[in-house]
């Protein structure tokens, strides 16, 4: 059985899954929880949202000024209200876009929704990629935990402009 965690992670799917719901929130929650882990992080709560492009373009274009779908956007929690310290914040993942990064770089959905979900919990903790050595810090910690849950993929390279 599965061990019960001390995170509390909550899936949100507001779009058709290319996949059975259970495999892609399987994935998701076992990416969040080896993110956790692997930084050590206090019991922690967050929400993953699956999106479609336009929604997703919607919160780039509220939070970021930003017209376009991306592939993942982190909402941290910022100050948290008593009794909500566990509260890391959201993570959305557009769905359309996952799909189409997987089949370009010819690795599986569910990977690539897993790496998604690490960049996105990374941003959540506080890691950040606008310079150059905390974005080698970040691949870093990406590759370390996909090589720890066994994941055959690893982050772009960090000479890709970043997304």
């Amino acid at each position: 059985g599965r061990l019960m965690s001390e995170h509390e992670i909550t899936v949100e799917a507001e779009v058709e899954l290319p996949l059975p719901e259970a495999a892609v929130h399987g994935a998701l929650v076992r990416a969040v929880e080896a993110t956790l882990a692997h930084t050590g992080a206090p019991p922690a709560e967050l929400t993953i949202l699956l999106v479609d492009n336009e929604r997703m373009a919607a919160l780039n274009r509220e939070f970021l000024d930003e017209d376009k779908p991306t592939d993942v956007l982190s909402f941290p929690a910022g100050e948290a209200m008593p009794g909500m310290e566990a509260y890391l914040g959201d993570i959305a993942i557009a769905i359309p876009v996952a799909v189409e990064q997987a089949r370009g770089a010819g690795h599986d959905l569910l990977d690539e929704l897993a790496l998604l979900a690490v960049h996105g919990v990374l941003h959540l903790l506080g890691h950040d990629h606008a310079e150059r050595a905390e974005q080698r810090e970040i691949w870093r910690l990406q590759n370390a935990i996909l090589a720890g849950m066994e994941l055959p993929l690893r982050s772009p390279d960090f000479d890709d402009p970043v997304s």
